[in-house]
Parts: C-alpha cells; structure tokens; sequence
C-alpha cells in the first residue's frame, strides 16, 4: 500500500492496523485549543511533544484562517510528524482549502483571480476569509514546501478521509493515487489560476447531505475506496443548527456512512480529536438541505463597496 492510500511511512512492532487511529477536525488557528484536545487524549504532554507512541494521528487541514495562531498550529503538526515517527507512529495531514488559499497568497500575492462579477486577488481573498498577515510574515519557504508535499485524500482502515464534504476530488482522477499525484503536481510548480480553480473546488460543500446525499457518498465510496467518509470544513453548527457551544463530538449522517469532525472551533465549538472507530454510532436526522450550507463560510464574490 502507497503513503498515498494511508499507509505509515514508518517500521515498528506494532501492525499499523493494530494501533490507534486518530482524526482531527479543522483547527483554524486555535494552537491551544488543539494542544488541549491531543492531551486529553494522550497524545501529547503537557510541553507539546509527542506521547502517542505507535498511535496513528491524521489532521483534515485547515490550519491556519480564523484564529489567532495558524504558524503555531503548522510548526506542531510538523514537529509531532517526526516526533512521531521516531517511535514507530505517525502524524499526517490532508491539504485544505486553507491550505491551498495560503500557498497561493504566499507564491502570488496580489495577482488577479476571476470571480462572478469581476476579479479580485488571492491576498483579497484571504484576507476576506480570515487571513491573518501575523501569519503570513512568518510563514517561511520550509513551510511551503512541506504543505505542498501533502495529500489531499487517503484511505485509512477503511475510512475515506478527504478535507471538504464535495465529490470535486473527482475532478483531479479517479482514484486516490491519481487525485493526490495531480494536486501534488500542480502545485509543485503552482501556476495562478490551476492553483485558484484548486481553492475554489475545494470550497464546495454539502454534497453528502439532503436526500441525494447518501448516494453521493456511495458513490465517491465507490470510486476511491473506504467504508465511510471522515471530512471536516462545514463546521456541524452550520448543517444542524446547534449553537457551536452545544457540540460534544463528530456528526454521523447519510445514512450512517459520513462523520463530520469539524466541530466549529472558530464559532465556539469544540477542537475534535476523535479516535476511529467511533462507540456504536447512531445517523443523526438531516435538519438543513444542501443550499443551506452551500457559501455559508466562503465569501469569493467580487469586491463590492458593501464589502
């Protein structure tokens, strides 16, 4: 099995199949928030330093936008990555949309993207969706260029783990490998508007809720493999209704075949880091449609003087 489809980079004693699996939701920024939840799961001590031994920790993405440390938040995922895998574990991360909008704002600044209405640029964008310049001055080429080598996709035990809840991964290939060697590739040597179009895709949401929604998810099961889609992005509050503060754990829907972790931290909620499997889940009910959810978070539209 390829690093790609989920398999650990690492050797050990432990099986990877045998020892815990772990998945963080969207963390945007909140670097304490996120120490906290790793500690109580004993994944960490109390200096930031990993304690996980052969555990199998991956993050969806969305490091950085929104909160006040998105730097901090990238500098521990890649320390606990070689901590990690010194002793026979591993910590990974998927690519978010996040992700992608730093990288772009980092390598093309104030180029001019399309958007409905006119064009803006990656930096009004950013900026527009969170982005913090305190992150952006310390954001350092190493830093890039980790990112970059990041998927977007793997398949874990059996868990299809991808950052948004969209089927636009289909749009890069048709399987794992496929979809994260095409992302790999473009942004190796990004270019503006394949890097743009990338972000964008990655916005969308919704997909597995609604009554189509569980056969969309068979069907991206179908294509890439996996028994269940673990996503973040569209935070549980906003497909559910529920104040941020109310949320306790992951969300399952669509028929039980989809958990959301992202648990709303920039809103209130809680930073969900959740071992897999979870204790006998139950499908929640669907209280919201897909248009509901659909641009709750993502403001892309053309500047206007209202803006």
């Amino acid at each position: 099995m390829s690093i790609a489809s989920g398999a650990s980079s690492t050797t050990g004693a432990v099986d990877v199949e045998d020892a815990p699996l772990y998945v963080v939701g969207d963390v945007h920024g909140h670097l304490d928030e996120l120490e906290a939840a790793l500690q109580e799961q004993g994944l960490i001590d109390d200096e930031g330093r990993w304690t996980g031994g052969a555990s199998r920790l991956w993050f969806l993405g969305d490091f950085t936008d929104r909160g006040p440390d998105g730097i901090g938040v990238v500098d521990l995922a890649m320390r606990l990555a070689d901590e990690a895998a010194e002793v026979g574990g591993s910590a990974r991360m998927l690519l978010g949309n996040h992700e992608i909008l730093l990288l772009g704002v980092y390598f093309f600044g104030d180029h001019p993207v399309p958007v409905a209405g006119g064009a803006t640029t990656f930096r009004e964008i950013w900026l527009r969706n969170g982005g913090l310049q305190w992150d952006l001055d310390r954001f350092t080429e190493a830093q890039a260029q980790w990112l970059v080598s990041q998927p977007v996709a793997a398949v874990v035990d059996g868990y299809l783990l991808i950052h948004s809840d969209s089927n636009a991964y289909l749009e890069y290939g048709s399987t794992i490998e496929d979809i994260d060697g095409e992302i790999a590739e473009m942004l190796r040597d990004p270019e503006p508007l394949p890097c743009w179009d990338l972000f964008r895709n990655l916005t969308r949401r919704g997909a597995f809720m609604g009554e189509a929604g569980p056969n969309a998810a068979a069907d991206l099961l179908g294509e890439l493999g996996g028994r269940h889609i673990v996503h973040g992005h569209t935070p549980i509050p906003y497909q559910t209704g529920q104040d941020p503060a109310t949320i306790e754990g992951p969300r399952v829907y669509a028929d039980g075949q989809v958990i959301n972790l992202d648990g709303g931290i920039y809103l209130g909620g809680p930073c969900l880091v959740t071992r897999l499997p979870l204790p006998d889940p139950a499908p929640d009910e669907e209280p919201a449609t897909d248009d509901e959810t659909l641009n709750m978070v993502y403001d892309i539209s053309a500047p206007t003087e209202s803006n």
